[in-house]
């Protein structure tokens, strides 16, 4: 696999639960884990239910779409419970999905917090149908040791997907378009990106 290949990395913006309505959704592409080519934007709703259809007008309507090799969300949801169906998202835009995990989700507990929803047992379907909580070791250079994380996957394998993982992960444990994308977010709502992704 090319080192620079063209990943675009998803991740919402902070935002107030209790007074924000929307919230800004930032989209960073990165050549590999070194070269940023372009950033995307758009908004979904807070625990609303188009956070699918703005990703796949995103990739869709971006003049790089037919350079990108991946699409890698920062967990499976937006907004708070804006549950992203990662199989429709590959379907629409024929690029893999990866959603990375930093540690092996708590079910009971997200099936907790989507009970005061109407449709949260809809949602949790949608999650279950992102397939296995698969892991992946990489070598986290900061503390010189593999340590573990976590992602589901759609539209590819288990060890490409662990590959496009290892690759883009080359300065820590979070992969860099997401971590671009992260801060981002951060600097554009709080006038400076606080702390890491």
């Amino acid at each position: 696999m090319k080192k620079e290949i063209r990943i675009l990395g998803i991740d919402d913006a902070p935002f107030n639960r209790n007074t924000d309505e929307t919230v800004l959704v930032v989209g960073v592409v990165l050549r590999g884990a070194d070269y940023m080519d372009v950033v995307l934007s758009s908004s979904v709703e807070v625990d609303g239910i188009d956070a699918t259809q703005k990703i796949i007008k995103l990739v869709n309507d971006s003049r790089t779409k037919d350079q990108l090799r991946c699409i890698m969300l920062d967990g499976i949801a937006l907004a708070g419970f804006n549950v992203v169906n990662i199989n429709a998202l590959h379907k629409a835009t024929g690029l893999p999905v990866i959603v990375f995990i930093k540690g092996q989700p708590d079910f009971l507990a997200i099936k907790k917090a989507l009970a005061h929803l109407d449709d949260g047992d809809d949602r949790m379907k949608l999650i279950e149908a992102a397939g296995k909580i698969r892991e992946c070791k990489i070598e986290n250079k900061a503390v010189g040791r593999e340590e573990k994380i976590y992602f589901q996957m759609a539209g590819t394998d288990a060890e490409t997907a662990c590959e496009i993982l290892k690759l883009a992960c080359q300065h820590g444990l979070v992969p860099e378009p997401l971590r671009v994308a992260h801060m981002i977010a951060q600097g554009i709502v709080f006038g400076e990106s606080k702390g890491r992704a």
